[in-house]
């Protein structure tokens, strides 16, 4: 009997959630699109700034404007590689991946992060060797372009990182969640930037003064290096497909326990997360006296009820025997 109601269950469970899906993907093209649009603006204003800013860096001999420099063109390479997936969940996958695209979000991020500590080892090896070296930045031209540009900057940034986390808040989702967190911190390096920059022209006729370009710079790198391990180690664990935290975990077994009338044993959850989306496979046994019409009731109301309290997941209850052979472990 539970090899035919499994096949059954397993078969509408599948049509139910490419039906959800579709419905999904038509409400959220929408909200894909001013996604598209917020970081496609985001990234057209780190081109412009990036443009004077190198050009300041190499006439004025600056490392902490080329520190800069080096850490927008990695924070220019994650924010296209959002743009990129937002753009291809915006056109939709036509069911090519039921599991959505968030393996290409981690991978790129890891690529992203790889990057940045290619970088960093750069940026290490020209301030250690600009230390060692008599030759000193031109302290006022350097102030000269990038005050005023780094003004603009954190004012840019400031506001995305407002716009994004008010998407974020509204629209939860990893790339936005990434994108507010990449405007904060490029806002703190901004204002960063621009006091060390004032500083070295208030006091450009200090022998000290020359220290203050490199300290930042390093500064700089440690922001790079702290960007660069998040980056890995947020991937990863999604990457191979690790399960679902503690937290969620509990509010699992709650739901169940609180609907414990529902079915008669419980045979394991096995979980895994894909970009915005949470799958949840869990291993229920039932009474083999009960009526497959009730059987089904009893499955709707506990995918409801889990689906209810975790947004975004998509739950998959699964009739099994205690004979089974058991996917997970309990």
């Amino acid at each position: 009997m539970y090899p035919v109601l499994k096949f059954h269950n397993h078969s509408r469970q599948h049509v139910q959630t490419h039906m959800a899906g579709e419905e999904i993907g038509t409400g959220e093209v929408k909200g894909e699109e001013s996604r598209q649009k917020l970081v496609f603006t985001g990234l057209c204003i780190d081109f412009l700034i990036i443009i004077p800013e190198t050009i300041a860096a190499f006439l004025a001999s600056s490392m902490t404007l080329f520190a800069d420099v080096i850490k927008c063109v990695n924070e220019m390479l994650a924010t296209s590689f959002a743009l990129i997936i937002i753009r291809r969940v915006t056109l939709g996958g036509k069911f090519t991946y039921d599991y959505g695209m968030g393996k290409l979000e981690s991978l790129t991020r890891i690529i992203t992060g790889v990057v940045m500590f290619a970088s960093l080892a750069i940026l290490l090896y020209f301030t250690i060797r600009r230390l060692g070296e008599d030759e000193v930045s031109d302290i006022l031209l350097a102030a000269q372009i990038g005050v005023p540009l780094m003004i603009f900057a954190s004012i840019a940034d400031a506001y995305h990182w407002r716009k994004n986390h008010r998407l974020a808040q509204k629209e939860p989702s990893p790339i936005m969640e990434a994108q507010w967190r990449l405007r904060r911190a490029k806002t703190f390096s901004d204002l960063l930037i621009l006091v060390s920059l004032v500083l070295s022209w208030h006091y450009m006729h200090n022998p000290l003064a020359k220290f203050i370009d490199p300290i930042v710079s390093f500064i700089v790198i440690g922001f790079l290096l702290l960007a660069g391990y998040r980056e890995i180690s947020s991937s990863l664990p999604d990457l191979f497909d690790k399960t679902l935290e503690e937290e969620l975990q509990i509010v699992i077994l709650k739901e169940l326990v609180g609907s414990f009338e529902k079915f008669h044993e419980f045979h394991g959850v096995r979980s895994r997360r894909s970009g915005t989306r949470i799958y949840i496979d869990i291993f229920l046994g039932f009474d083999p006296e009960q009526k497959v019409g009730e059987m089904q009731e009893n499955i709707d109301f506990l995918k409801g009820s889990l689906e209810s309290v975790i947004p975004g997941s998509v739950v998959c209850i699964i009739p099994t025997s205690e004979t089974d052979e058991r996917p997970v472990s309990s």
